[in-house]
C-alpha cells in the first residue's frame, strides 16, 4: 500500500520573546499593560491532548486590534502534568513566559522593545528568538 504524506511550509511570521519573571501571569500581564499601554486580556487555557502521555494546559492572554495581537502564554502548565516536559515551548523552558507578536506592531524595533520590557519591574530578564529556530515552533501556530 501507497502511503501519502502531507507536508505543509508554514510561514513562522511573528516575533518572539522569553521572560524570565517569578510572579504570578495576571500580575505580569496588568505590568506590561501598564508599560506599553496595552489591554492584555485572559484567554481560555489552551489545552493540549497528548495521547496516552498526558495533557499540557497552558494559560494565555491576548491583546488584538485591526492592525497587530500580542498573546502572553505561561511557558509551563499551569496544570500538574505527567508529560516530561511540561512546557509550551520546551526549547526555551528557562524562560517562565513566551510572548508573540503578530502583524504591524511598528511602535517600537526589537531592541526597543527589550529595553521597553526590561522597564517593567516583575520582568527579570528578557531575549528574542527566532521561532524559525526553534524545534517546537509549531506549538505556537493557532
Amino acid at each position: 500500500m501507497k502511503t501519502l504524506r502531507l507536508d505543509l511550509d508554514y510561514e513562522y511570521d511573528f516575533e518572539l520573546y522569553g521572560i524570565v519573571s517569578s510572579s504570578k501571569e495576571y500580575t505580569l500581564a496588568w505590568a506590561i499593560n501598564q508599560c506599553f499601554n496595552l489591554r492584555l486580556i485572559k484567554q481560555k487555557d489552551l489545552c493540549f491532548d497528548f495521547i496516552s502521555k498526558g495533557r499540557l494546559v497552558i494559560s494565555n492572554y491576548l491583546h488584538r486590534n485591526d492592525h497587530y495581537s500580542i498573546r502572553l502564554f505561561r511557558n509551563k502548565s499551569v496544570d500538574l502534568s505527567t508529560l516530561k516536559k511540561p512546557f509550551l515551548v520546551p526549547d526555551i523552558k528557562e524562560y517562565d513566559y513566551v510572548v508573540q507578536i503578530t502583524g504591524a506592531y511598528d511602535k517600537f524595533c526589537s531592541q526597543e522593545l527589550i529595553r521597553k520590557f526590561n522597564l517593567v519591574p516583575l520582568v527579570q530578564y528578557v531575549k528574542q528568538f527566532d521561532p524559525n529556530a526553534l524545534q517546537f515552533k509549531d506549538n505556537l501556530i493557532f
